[in-house]
């Protein structure tokens, strides 16, 4: 036998299962020929019960220390802990000399990234950051339009995760204490920005409004950001809690063409669901011919302008196999912590600049 499946499988220690551990994380490991999910750590015990019940030969302990003591028995640690115990259990555990994946953001700062990229390098250790959202089916299908020319030259990227959330939820996600690294710009503006940096590179400049807008929130929750790129692309970036009426997720205009794309990707949905990939006679990551996005130029697709495109299937699990394969062959992650590193820089620069005006990024 040949391939990933010649070897025992790695042992994975997850480290945290609230929503992105129960969610993503686990579910997508469980699914990935080459892993099994070994051990989680989580102090709830009714979490500890989930996890047991999800995933039956899964090991639990109160403690990531407690974890990480069986480093000997673990191949690859995965954080899906708050925010900002992310930089010092990722530096324990390249310490204790196992790979790690990092939920995003890796960290707060870009020089955090940096130093664990060092430390990950000096151990000749992989340090991964999970950026699922390369793998939704509206991204796959706007890069390939980009990539096949099919648009022309880029001149306008928009991007948007708006949503209706009046009521704020609390917890350390709308925290506005700055340890915890809360607010919508650190967390769906990661995704965005590295999305944004992913197709067209480098930013020049960064311009940055970030508002709180619900009564009784404390951390940004109604954000926009306008990136200009090195190869002259302006990226539209917004973020949102507070939108009634939700834009397009993407509009990219082109000197041929334009595409326009409403909707989420299912796959999140399917994963709260307790749908998984691979289930027998379950087609991961499609969706309805009524979902695709319009492609076309001078046409209006509220109107029923534009020509439909199919849209690619959403493909999250194409990230843990990446994780496989980089362990077992050698080779750059999917996402690496440096590329990481630019988007904490991107958003760092937001925050400096959300008062009206330009900032130049370095």
């Amino acid at each position: 036998m040949s391939g990933v499946l010649s070897h025992p499988p790695l042992r994975v220690g997850l480290i945290g299962y609230g929503l992105a551990g129960s969610v993503f994380h686990a579910p997508l490991i469980a699914a990935t020929d080459g892993l099994v999910l070994d051990t989680v750590s989580t102090s709830s015990p009714e979490r500890q019960a989930q996890a047991r019940a999800e995933h039956p030969q899964v090991r639990t302990v109160d403690t990531a220390e407690a974890l990480l003591d069986r480093a000997d028995d673990l191949d690859l640690i995965v954080l899906a802990s708050p925010n900002k115990t992310h930089v010092p259990l990722a530096t324990a555990a390249l310490k204790a000399g196992l790979p790690v994946v990092v939920d995003k953001p890796l960290a707060a700062t870009a020089a955090e990234a940096e130093e664990l990229a060092a430390l990950a390098a000096d151990r000749g250790l992989l340090l991964s950051v999970f950026q699922n959202r390369r793998w939704d089916n509206d991204f796959r299908t706007v890069r390939k339009l980009i990539d096949e020319g099919t648009l022309g030259e880029i001149q306008r990227f928009e991007s948007r995760f708006e949503r209706w959330r009046p009521q704020p939820k609390g917890g350390w996600r709308e925290s506005g204490d700055p340890q915890e690294i809360g607010g919508l710009l650190y967390d769906l503006g990661s995704h965005l920005v590295d999305q944004a940096l992913t197709l067209f590179g480098p930013v020049v400049s960064v311009y940055a409004e970030a508002d709180i807008r619900r009564p009784g929130a404390e951390a940004d929750d109604d954000t926009f950001i306008a990136l200009t790129h090195a190869n002259g692309v302006r990226s539209h970036l917004w973020m949102s809690a507070t939108t009634a009426m939700l834009g397009p997720r993407f509009r990219v205009l082109g000197s041929r063409a334009g595409y326009v794309k409403h909707g989420l990707d299912p796959q999140e949905a399917a994963l709260r669901e307790g749908l998984r990939p691979g289930t027998k006679g379950a087609a991961w990551g499609v969706e309805p011919e009524s979902r695709w996005g319009r492609l076309g130029a001078g046409a209006s697709p509220q109107s029923g302008g534009a020509e439909p495109v199919p849209t690619l299937p959403g493909d999250y699990p194409a990230y843990y196999a990446a994780i496989v394969r980089a362990l077992r062959e050698g080779g750059d992650p999917p996402v690496t912590a440096l590329e990481a590193a630019e988007t904490l820089r991107v958003l760092e620069s937001a925050v400096r600049c959300a008062s009206p005006g330009p900032h130049v990024v370095g």
